[in-house]
C-alpha cells in the first residue's frame, strides 16, 4: 500500500515530494561547495549524483526510516532546497532533522520557515518527543538557527563521521516537546 506524501504550505513554501524533474534544481545548488560544505558531501558533479540523492529521498519514505521534502518557493516554483527527517526511531518518538537551502536563498528566513513546518508536522504525525540535529562546530549559521528554534545543544561527537575522507566533529542539538511549551 502507497501511503499519499503529505505537503506543507507556509507563507512563501511549498513543501512537497520531490520528483525527477526536480534533479536540475538539485543539481544547481548541491553542485555549490559553500552549500554542501557541512554536509558531508562532495560538491555534486552530475545529474546522476541528484538522483541519486532524491532517490535516497524515495527510499527512506518508503521504508518509514524518514521524510524528506523539496523546499520550493511559491514565488519561482523552482526546488530550493531540502528539509525533513531521517533515522526516524517511532519506538522511542525521536528523529533527526536535516536542511540545505540554496545559496541565493541564504539569510531570507527561508530554512526557518521550512524547519518550523517541519518540526510542527513531526510532532503532530509522528508524535516525536525528540527532534535531534548534528552539525559541525563551524556552521555557525545552523547552529543559530537551531537555538532560535529552541533547539539545545547538549555536546560535541568526537570524530563521529568519516566523510570526504575525514573524520568530523558533529555538535549534538536535541529539542525536546516540552522545550516548546516553554518558548
Amino acid at each position: 500500500m502507497k501511503r499519499n506524501f503529505p505537503v506543507l504550505d507556509t507563507s512563501r513554501l511549498i513543501l512537497r515530494e520531490t520528483i525527477q524533474s526536480d534533479t536540475a534544481d538539485m543539481l544547481s545548488y548541491l553542485s555549490d561547495s559553500e552549500v554542501v560544505k557541512y554536509m558531508g558531501l562532495a560538491p555534486f558533479q552530475s545529474m546522476e549524483d541528484a538522483l541519486d540523492e532524491l532517490n535516497w529521498y524515495r527510499k527512506i519514505f518508503t521504508e518509514g526510516s524518514g521524510i524528506r521534502w523539496g523546499i520550493t518557493s511559491k514565488v519561482s516554483g523552482k526546488m530550493i532546497g531540502s528539509c525533513g527527517f531521517h533515522n526516524l526511531v517511532s519506538k522511542h518518538l525521536r528523529a533527526e532533522v536535516g536542511f540545505e537551502l540554496s545559496r541565493d536563498y541564504w539569510g531570507q528566513g527561508i530554512a526557518s520557515e521550512a524547519l518550523a513546518a517541519v518540526i510542527q508536522f513531526g510532532l503532530r504525525h509522528f508524535q516525536l518527543e525528540r527532534v535531534e540535529a548534528l552539525v559541525e562546530p563551524e556552521n555557525k549559521a545552523s547552529q543559530l538557527l537551531l537555538e532560535a528554534k529552541g533547539f539545545q545543544r547538549e555536546g560535541l561527537l568526537r570524530h563521529y563521521e568519516y566523510t570526504c575522507g575525514k573524520f568530523d566533529d558533529l555538535y549534538m542539538y536535541s529539542l525536546l516537546r516540552s522545550d516548546l511549551s516553554k518558548a
